[in-house]
């Protein structure tokens, strides 16, 4: 192995403390050049917000060089540039890609659309996490079957609920099943960020978030801090959850989140007896809205007997080929296509 590689691979151990990408995918890292005498210089090209966090990684990038064989000296530049994007999104350590589950109002089967969706993400063999976002009514406990208490190692950091393959968080696990969140804006921001952020995750390939519907505190902190791979919004077909849902749709374009299409829920009945399929609602609502407004459609779920008895006992679909499969081939491949967060 070439010098430089040996360096490039050690310094891909340090991590942007804005992207959490190491200083090489993120781009921080600029003009590395690695001489055969083993002179290493470079330039670390840090966010005016982040120029406390620059000093402390360029004393890191210092003493890991003094580890590498061969490195005989180095010379570091910091710089600093402004950032043209007024929010600062981070993206957490370890998960490569975050996405959330919005609707524009509640109702529409948004959190059993997250359930199911993570679900058959896991049984593809990746690691995936399930955040409640949903402050006011967590629904994750009751949807999974979920009922002990997540504990700590040190009293800072919680341990996820391991449970159907899926790494779970809810404030629902923490606050109990009847008691209410009575919180005022800050205070759900601020529980909001603790079950993010203040989770053991782990190494994650995806961390799907259930927000709470509308368009609120919880996802107005979620779009402004995290950094997102993209959002899928769940809507009903007819036309009172379509002009909610145009709503969450144009909040998360404004603030610049990728939209990875929207699910048409409940988008027909599907009888378990004889399997004849009735319109209830106008089907092709969301189909329609998609087209015009130029937004995937991912996936057009029904209103079946079996999504609803494995909601109420708290268990995952066994036939997820029929109903969700669609939906997660198409989520993953978009996903395939983004760099990792």
């Amino acid at each position: 192995m070439s010098l430089e590689l040996q360096v490039k691979t050690r310094l891909k151990e340090l991590i942007d403390p804005f992207t959490q990408k190491d200083i090489i995918s993120s781009g921080i890292l600029q003009g590395l050049h690695v001489t055969p005498e083993g002179k290493v210089t470079f330039t670390l090209e840090i966010n005016t917000e982040y120029m406390k966090d620059g000093i402390s990684l360029k004393e890191k990038a210092e003493s890991l060089l003094k580890t590498v064989p061969g490195v005989s000296s180095f010379q570091i530049a910091l710089t600093s540039k402004r950032k043209t994007n007024k929010f600062i999104r981070k993206g957490i350590q370890g998960v490569k890609h975050i996405i959330a589950v919005a609707s524009g109002k509640g109702g529409v089967g948004k959190s059993t659309t997250a359930v199911n969706l993570a679900c058959s993400l896991s049984q593809k063999g990746l690691k995936v996490g399930l955040l409640d976002g949903d402050i006011y009514g967590p629904s994750i406990p009751k949807l999974l079957g979920i009922t002990q208490k997540p504990t700590s190692d040190d009293g800072k950091i919680i341990n996820p609920i391991e449970v159907h393959g899926l790494k779970c968080m809810s404030i629902g696990l923490m606050i109990g099943e009847r008691m209410p969140a009575i919180w005022r804006g800050p205070m759900v921001q601020t529980a909001f960020q603790q079950i993010l952020r203040q989770v053991k995750w782990g190494e994650l390939d995806i961390l799907v978030i259930d927000l709470p519907p509308g368009t609120g505190d919880v996802q107005l902190t979620l779009a402004q801090t995290v950094l997102l791979s993209g959002v899928i919004i769940v809507s009903t077909p007819q036309d009172l959850a379509l002009i909610d849902a145009r709503r969450g749709l144009e909040m998360f374009v404004k603030l610049e989140i990728p939209v990875l299409g929207f699910v048409e829920n409940m988008s027909y009945f599907l009888c378990p007896h004889c399997e004849g399929r009735s319109e209830i609602f106008e089907h092709g609502g969301v189909h329609k809205e998609a087209e015009a407004l130029g937004i995937p459609l991912l996936a057009e779920i029904p209103l079946h007997m079996s999504i609803r008895e494995a909601s109420e006992k708290g268990v995952p679909l066994t036939n997820l080929e029929s109903f969700y499969e669609p939906l997660t081939q198409k989520v993953w491949k978009k996903l395939n296509n983004i760099n990792p967060g």
